[in-house]
């Protein structure tokens, strides 16, 4: 174990989104399987206090903690690799940054000094990436730094990184991923983009300890001996970043190029052997060897940004492999649906989700998605507005309530089956005032829920400002949906059940957030398994062979 805490630096350069997170959880996977504690923290550039107020077209998922921060969706992937939670001390942002310092300011904790960049926003961002280490003893802190080298916001950031390189000597490290890019016109790797992007960073007074690059074709041992030789660094340092038929399996082939052995080394730490790996294997085989095929819907309005959706997607793998099979998801956009065309889009599926989401796009087509499967019989998983979905479509179609609707897109309407929270009438601002984080739940000993998680009390996480109204409860009861979930403290009902039908559940909070390699959600298994009970259609050898 380390004796102090170590930390590592993330950049970027050439381009973005070539898996700076992807690869941060992976060494962090290896050095925690190694018996080391590893968090890891995203530094986000954007002057955004956090995503939480972001389109998801703009900046995919927003992930959100147990204590209630909108973060990220970097952070699902670290949750999801170490089955470690995270924090609001793991996402930091500039906009956040600035305010801590000028909330310093205002109050004049700097005693009438000139604000600069320069010491004052450079010590705030250095606090921050120690913070994780003062509020629980890490091994290995790893930091990423969002965006690209070069970039004017990110220059900051570099700057706090390279001091903190200089005063921590070797208990500090930066790995660069960059990209080798193939011409195929000149049948060739390239390795200027990189050379030039490491030039930039020692332009900024830090030098890589650490090179991994992105490639969609095998390093050769010339092209290692090149990048090293132009950029400073070892040859064992040059890591090849091949792309993967799967971001679970980027652990692995980091290990293959020994990432996790060069990082310890360099600084000073003994290891032995290679990193276990079993039980994480143990799930790639799963994954890679299903059994069977199910189909399932995902309808949201963000269809065609598919990050939009990260932690549902990954959730299902996670349940995929613990049921054995193979969850092929098709995506479906809720616009698209109609009482026309319904029964052609989900006839053939096994299991229908309606994803979470704000504001009125979309919403009669998520409504006669649900009642579609609802009348068919086809296992539902609403999640969030999902569930409020399903709310309204029973309240319309069962109870007779014809303008049944929730108050965030008709607020006249006769009959408020979901409304605003009492509490959240009188805010304005719309940046960190949903209800956030977790919040506990009782569940009824008979329903599908207690069945999925074997438990009567859980704690799940929250993002909304809307609930069913607890008016109607009694009468939604008595014509045959259970509120099977109540928080037991506001007795706010978390979920929704219909116990005639084969699997029809509606949660108020967000499951996905939760679900991890190591502990796949509860919910999800269950939904799996029902849609596999209910399977419509045989797979063929072939898909099975392609999954």
């Amino acid at each position: 174990m380390a004796e102090q805490t170590k930390y590592i630096f993330v950049t970027g350069g050439v381009t973005s989104s070539l898996g700076k997170g992807i690869v941060s959880a992976s060494l962090a996977k290896l050095l925690q399987a190694r018996g080391h504690t590893v968090t890891i923290q995203k530094l986000d550039p954007y002057i955004n206090i956090d995503p939480g107020t972001l389109n998801p077209y703009e900046h995919g998922e927003c992930f959100v903690t147990d204590d209630g921060a909108e973060t990220d969706l970097d952070l699902g992937h670290y949750e999801r690799f170490l089955n470690v939670r995270t924090s609001q001390a793991n996402n930091i942002t500039t906009g956040r940054i600035y305010q801590n310092v000028i909330d310093r300011e205002r109050r004049g904790d700097y005693l009438g000094r000139t604000v600069q960049v320069i010491p004052h926003i450079t010590d705030e961002i250095k606090r921050c990436i120690q913070l994780l280490a003062k509020e629980g003893h890490y091994d290995f802190v790893i930091t990423e730094i969002g965006g690209t080298v070069g970039d004017i916001e990110s220059l900051p950031y570099v700057e706090a990184v390279r001091q903190m390189k200089w005063d921590l000597g070797k208990d500090a490290l930066v790995i660069h991923l960059t990209l080798v890019p193939y011409l195929a016109a000149a049948g060739e790797l390239k390795t200027k983009p990189t050379q030039h992007s490491v030039k930039q960073l020692l332009e900024l007074g830090v030098q890589p300890d650490i090179l991994v690059c992105r490639t969609e074709h095998p390093l050769t041992d010339d092209i290692r001996v090149k990048v090293a030789r132009f950029c400073n660094v070892s040859v064992e340092a040059v890591i090849e970043s091949i792309d993967a038929e799967t971001i679970y399996d980027v652990p692995n082939l980091m290990a293959n190029e020994k990432l996790d052995q060069v990082v310890l080394s360099k600084m000073g730490i003994p290891f032995e052997g290679d990193a276990e790996l079993s039980t994480w294997n143990d799930f790639i085989w799963r994954l890679k060897s299903p059994k069977e095929i199910v189909r399932i819907g995902l309808i949201g309005k963000y269809i065609e940004l598919k990050d939009s959706y990260k932690s549902i997607v990954e959730s299902f793998i996670h349940a995929g492999a613990a049921n054995g099979v193979k969850v092929k998801l098709e995506w479906i956009h809720s616009e698209s649906l109609s009482k026309e065309n319904v029964a052609k889009k989900l006839s053939h599926l096994d299991g229908v989700l309606v994803a979470p989401g704000f504001g009125g796009r979309g919403i009669e087509g998520k409504i006669e998605a649900i009642r579609y499967v609802r009348e068919k019989e086809i296992p539902f998983f609403g999640i969030c507005l999902g569930m409020q979905c399903a709310v309204i479509e029973y309240g319309r179609n069962v109870l007779g309530l014809n303008e049944a609707h929730s108050t965030e897109m008709d607020p006249d309407t006769e009959y408020p089956v979901i409304d605003i929270m009492e509490h959240q009438k009188s805010i304005i601002n719309k940046g960190g005032t949903m209800r956030l984080g977790q919040f506990p739940c009782q569940l009824k000993e008979d329903s599908i829920a207690m069945a999925c998680y074997g438990k009567k009390e859980i704690m799940e996480r929250h993002r909304h400002r809307y609930e069913f109204n607890n008016d109607f409860q009694s009468l939604y009861e008595s014509k045959g949906m259970r509120m099977t979930g109540v928080n037991p403290e506001s007795r706010l009902v978390e979920i929704i059940e219909i116990p005639e039908h084969p699997w029809f559940v509606g949660v108020q909070f967000h499951p996905e957030y939760k679900s991890t390699v190591a502990e796949p959600h509860p919910l999800f298994i269950g939904f799996v398994q029902a849609a596999l009970a209910g399977r419509k259609v045989e797979e063929t050898e072939k898909e099975l062979v392609d999954s």
